[in-house]
């Protein structure tokens, strides 16, 4: 059941052909409906850095630096942050940077 609903479904059409439909949008998907009827609404995220009009990514900033880094200790991905790519290319290596004067932990806490 549960495969049937992730794959796409084919049915044949009246002169034969087979055709291959997208899997439909449920609840808890992207452009689904919600239980109560509601369209799911995403706000386009913004860069940081272009808002704030920062043109330089200090690796000596550690409280910018650690708002991009995970609890894991790794590198916040721009789909998740919101970052532009040429700030994005900009806070990784200023993170690395920090990583490696002892700034930011390489890794973060052991569980």
């Amino acid at each position: 059941m549960a495969e049937e609903t992730r794959a796409a479904t084919t049915t044949t059409t009246p002169d034969g052909q087979s055709e291959r439909r997208p899997p439909r949008s449920g609840p808890g998907r992207e452009g689904g409906q919600g239980p109560g009827g509601r369209k799911y609404f995403r706000r386009k995220k913004v860069c940081k850095f272009c808002v704030e009009k920062i043109d330089v990514i200090n690796y000596k900033d550690v409280r910018l630096l650690a708002q991009f880094v995970a609890e894991s200790g790794k590198i916040v991905p721009r789909r998740l942050s919101g970052v532009c790519t040429p700030h994005q290319r900009r806070l990784s290596s200023a993170i690395k940077q920090a990583r490696n004067i002892a700034l930011l932990p390489f890794a973060g806490r052991p569980v």
